[in-house]
C-alpha cells in the first residue's frame, strides 16, 4: 500500500535578502497555511548555514511555531 504524505505547510526556508539596505545577508521566511505569501522572520543573518542553524536550533523551532499559531504576526 502507498503512503500517504503528510498535509500542511512546506517548512521554513532561508533566502538571499531582495532589500538593497540589507544586501549580502539572508532571511527566513517561514509557509503558514491560509497566507499566499509566507511571513517573514523580521532577522538578518550573515550567511545562509546561519539562517538554516536558526531555523533548525531551539529559538528558531519555538518562533516558527509561534508564527504558525498566529502569535508571531
Amino acid at each position: 500500500m502507498a503512503m500517504k504524505k503528510k498535509k500542511g505547510p512546506p517548512p521554513a526556508y532561508a533566502e538571499a535578502t531582495k532589500d538593497a539596505r540589507f544586501a549580502g545577508t539572508f532571511e527566513v521566511f517561514v509557509p503558514v497555511e491560509g497566507r499566499v505569501r509566507p511571513h517573514r522572520v523580521p532577522m538578518q543573518f550573515a550567511s545562509k548555514q546561519a539562517a538554516e542553524a536558526w531555523i533548525y536550533g531551539p529559538e528558531g523551532e519555538e518562533k516558527i511555531a509561534e508564527i504558525r499559531r498566529g502569535e508571531g504576526a
